[in-house]
């Protein structure tokens, strides 16, 4: 009980939290950490080898991972939607299984020092195998980046390569999202706008953490897969805690009551057909879906987010775009990545832990959501006058301690006023699925401007203002919206 009341203290120092939330506060605080920390510390090899295959194949990556994800979120509903899986047994297996599959990744990383032959493939192997990580190739010797084509790759170098960019990026969805509604189950708003700061906090300082890892270790390059692994597997250790407060047991009684009736209502549906386990399974991983497409509010709630996906997507393609151009060598870009990824962290959580949770539960939703639109029309129109790396570096910063400090959270606090079910199916298929629609509308965007007389950083800039206008719109009563549902939720209960 001392160390407990001592944790409290700590604690209520950077958020106001009551002692029954406690317990779950912590086991997520430390989930996200070790998550974030897992999913940063391989980024820089994620970034580095899409750059590896030539800045024209991103449109290519951004349009497979959407064709991956329309499998990948129906799976995940599915997960949850397993009557005999309690919700935190199904998170846990959804950790492990990503942190099997880094596993994986790097055996398979490890299979390049057999088929590769190119000089692309060698260069990748400097960093598979440090003690090679000295040896430079002459600067005439390397094709530009921009010019590359997949054709001068090894086919096994390419297969990875995309495999490994896929496979990251749905791995940082996937698990967020999960997690994040494990949380939203247990909170209302009132709490989340209170909380949720101190809960992002552990995934910035994981972040942070993470990626000062990949700085100092950066000539390791594949057997950081499996130092990730471990951090993925800590996750999945203390997600199971999320829900383990005294409030556990009556949890896990709703999960089993709703989970019962959901078999029912199932059975029910399908007793004039054949009974089938496949049917079941399929109707299952569809039903996030369903739940979308039946709620005028989830639907609001997905074009605000396509319309989030389509302008980071933006200054994604920009700062590959420059960092490519500024930094050949694939060693420094890894760091590089690193390096920034790591000095923004730091102001996402003194942002977190000092002014989330005040402006959330003062200002309120709807200008926690507005900011995003508005400092983005501003970072857009700065590149478009000044496409430079500096204004480049300013303005994906700003960008993103906004998005970490208010956005995220804001975006968060949305699902604490719609039912069990759409928190655990559709928010997964949302957070997933409506994440690359937007990167996929965005990448399409970009594979066309690239094909104009006068591409280039303005011209995307310049295209993007319109874009942020409808996302504050959408922002805009979005908020409004969800304030009233938060009210009338408060009233009746």
């Amino acid at each position: 009980m001392a160390s407990r009341s001592r944790l409290e203290t700590v604690v209520s120092v950077f958020v106001t939290v009551h002692p029954h939330e406690l317990p779950g506060l912590l086991h997520a605080f430390t989930c996200f950490f070790f998550l974030l920390g897992a999913y940063f510390v391989v980024l820089p090899l994620r970034d580095e080898g899409a750059i590896s295959l030539g800045l024209g194949s991103l449109p290519g990556l951004f349009m497979a991972s959407l064709l991956l994800t329309l499998f990948a979120a129906p799976a995940s509903t599915y997960i949850f939607s397993l009557p005999h899986l309690s919700k935190s047994k199904a998170l846990m297996l959804i950790h492990r299984f990503f942190g099997a599959s880094l596993v994986l990744f790097f055996v398979l990383y490890s299979g390049l020092s057999i088929t590769s032959s190119s000089y692309f493939a060698t260069d990748s192997l400097k960093w598979a195998f440090p003690q090679d990580a000295t040896e430079e190739i002459d600067a005439p010797e390397r094709k530009s980046i921009h010019s590359r084509g997949l054709e001068d790759l090894g086919w096994y170098y390419i297969s990875l390569r995309i495999s490994f960019y896929l496979w990251v990026s749905l791995m940082n969805l996937v698990t967020i999202s999960a997690t994040w509604a494990r949380v939203i189950d247990l909170m209302n708003s009132e709490s989340g706008s209170r909380l949720f700061g101190f809960v992002g906090a552990g995934a910035t300082l994981g972040q942070l953490c993470g990626s000062l890892l990949a700085v100092a270790m950066a000539r390791l390059g594949p057997f950081l897969l499996l130092f990730s692994a471990l951090l993925m597997e800590l996750a999945a250790r203390f997600s199971v805690g999320i829900g383990q407060d005294e409030y556990h047991e009556s949890q896990e009684l709703s999960i089993r009551s709703v989970t019962c009736n959901q078999s029912m209502e199932s059975h029910s549906e399908t007793a004039d057909k054949t009974p089938s386990f496949m049917k079941h399974k399929f109707s299952a991983m569809l039903e996030g879906l369903q739940l979308i497409l039946a709620s005028t509010y989830l639907l609001h709630v997905c074009c605000f987010l396509w319309l989030t996906a389509v302008v980071s997507s933006f200054f994604y393609f920009q700062k590959t775009t420059v960092v490519a151009a500024v930094v050949a060598n694939a060693l420094d870009r890894r760091r590089m990545f690193a390096q920034v990824n790591s000095f923004t962290a730091v102001f996402i959580l003194i942002g977190q832990l000092s002014l989330t949770g005040q402006i959330l539960t003062t200002a309120g939703v709807t200008t926690a959501i507005c900011a995003a639109p508005v400092v983005a029309f501003a970072n857009m129109t700065a590149i478009a006058i000044w496409p430079t790396w500096i204004v480049v570096a300013i303005s994906e910063t700003l960008r993103k301690v906004l998005n970490y400090v208010l956005t995220r959270p804001g975006k968060e606090v949305l699902f604490t006023v719609v039912t069990r079910d759409e928190k655990y199916k559709a928010k997964v298929c949302i957070d997933v699925l409506v994440q690359r629609l937007g990167d996929a509308a965005a990448a399409g965007i970009y594979k066309i401007l690239q094909g104009s007389p006068n591409k280039g950083p303005s011209t995307v800039a310049l295209c993007a203002l319109p874009v942020c206008f409808a996302w504050f719109g959408a922002a805009f009563s979005l908020g409004r919206r969800q304030a009233r549902l938060a009210n009338s939720h408060a009233i009746s209960s």
